[in-house]
């Protein structure tokens, strides 16, 4: 049973996914359905957070927008993703930067420790 199961996954799986690590500056690039029109919306931000594997693995991103924190978490291997830019490599010495989020400012935006 689960041969088959792992067999799917393959399937549904990327082949082309963009190297990134937690704390990278980054631009998800997300196919927005509209009628039937389908357009690319970018989501910029700070990866504060991976989790999962395999097909279920995720990865959050958040950004200040009009001076509320704003965070969106994505699939890896949604088809809905057309890719991921890597705009600055950041330095983080943890999995998951969720002291951000008590952060104003451009001190929100800063992963050195």
């Amino acid at each position: 049973m689960s041969t088959i199961i792992e067999t799917i996954e393959q399937e549904q799986q990327k082949s082309d996914v963009t190297e990134f690590k937690v704390g990278d500056g980054v631009r998800v690039h997300t196919r927005v359905r509209e009628g039937d029109k389908e357009r690319i919306q970018i989501f910029a931000g700070i990866v504060i957070g991976r989790k999962g594997r395999g097909i279920n693995e995720t990865f959050t991103v958040r950004r200040i927008s009009y001076g509320e924190g704003v965070e969106r978490v994505f699939p890896i291997h949604s088809p809905r993703i057309a890719k991921v830019d890597v705009d600055k490599p950041g330095r983080a010495r943890r999995a998951k930067l969720n002291y951000l989020r008590d952060r104003k400012g451009k001190e929100a935006t800063a992963v050195r420790e």
